[in-house]
């Protein structure tokens, strides 16, 4: 379905687990927002993971959304990032159009001793490496790859150098990753996972508006030439920056009424949600698969029991499947 503004009379709230398109026509900005509540809740439940741990795989994954959301064509998104600290995987795959997984990996011993000298920090626990964001297209497409160094204080600045480096696009990103405490109908305690983003880009007309001065020219850019940012640029991130974490998980603070109070001064204009969903793209047939590659050797090393097991890291389903099953004979 084709996305168009909601008519006087029939808007709604989208509510959690739904990213909101939204453009600002007086900035020349168009974005994306959302907040995520019960998809977030169950990724992070299932495996889980300690405290520093799920803020950094809901930042990924509210990261991901926004972008793999705003693809037009069918294929996936990931976001990655790899490196030497004590969370050394973390991976966010989006399928176009709705369905996203997934997982990250840590050393418990040393993420222990991280926390316990209070190293706690995104560039702390991610060490150095790489945030890479992968564009897959299908069988008959080139992926494309774009690749940053973990070197921000944070996933939001790192995916900012990655749009002003790789996407010669003015963005400014917003996460914000919130563990609520309440109590279920009867009355004993629960936790619960909550998270929202924002992604906004400047995209005016005349393309030379675009220039800023962390912005490389393109070809024939000696590096010599300084441009100024441009003014309805710096007043469109200026309002993004006075986003709080707060705002952007609290449920009784809708998407809309988040973006109302940002740009309201300058109209802004909603388009119709997009709903996500906690999917998985395993199966037993392409687990299968995979292990069909795997030689005699590998297989047999695998065996136990005559079976071997297989467990998703994404959803944590679990395959089994008979040693003779998957042998080439």
């Amino acid at each position: 379905m084709q996305s168009r503004p909601a008519e006087l009379g029939e808007f709604g709230f989208a509510g959690d687990d739904c990213v909101v398109p939204f453009q600002v026509e007086g900035l020349d900005v168009r974005g994306r927002a959302v907040q995520l509540g019960p998809l977030l809740d169950t990724i992070l439940g299932r495996h889980d993971y300690p405290q520093p741990v799920a803020r950094l795989l809901a930042e990924a994954i509210v990261l991901t959304v926004l972008i793999g959301t705003s693809l037009k064509f069918e294929g996936k998104f990931v976001v990655q990032t790899k490196g030497d600290g004590p969370v050394d995987l973390l991976v966010a795959d989006f399928s176009t159009p709705e369905n996203l997984r997934a997982y990250a990996r840590f050393d418990e011993e040393a993420l222990a001793e991280a926390v316990a000298a209070g190293r706690t920090s995104p560039q702390e626990l991610l060490g150095n490496g790489i945030l890479a964001f992968t564009i897959d297209q299908g069988n008959f497409m080139q992926p494309y790859q774009g690749i940053v160094p973990l070197d921000g204080a944070s996933l939001e600045d790192i995916a900012g150098v990655y749009f002003r480096q790789s996407e010669q696009i003015p963005t400014r990103v917003r996460l914000g990753v919130a563990e609520l405490f309440d109590r279920d109908e009867e009355g004993r305690p629960r936790r619960g996972w909550r998270a929202g983003g924002v992604i906004a880009q400047f995209l005016p007309d005349a393309p030379e508006r675009m220039r800023h001065p962390d912005l490389h020219g393109g070809d024939g850019d000696d590096g010599e030439q300084t441009f100024a940012e441009d003014d309805t640029w710096s007043e469109a991130r200026m309002l993004v920056d006075t986003i709080d974490a707060d705002e952007l998980t609290d449920p009784q603070i809708g998407i809309e009424r988040l973006l109302f109070r940002l740009f309201h001064e300058r109209g802004v204009r909603v388009y119709d949600p997009q709903a996500v969903y906690d999917r998985c793209s395993c199966s037993r047939e392409k687990v299968k698969g995979v292990l069909k590659g795997f030689s005699d050797d590998d297989i047999a090393a695998s065996t136990e029991d005559g079976k071997i097991t297989v467990t998703c890291e994404f959803c944590s389903t679990v395959y089994r499947y008979e040693a003779e099953e998957v042998r080439d004979v």
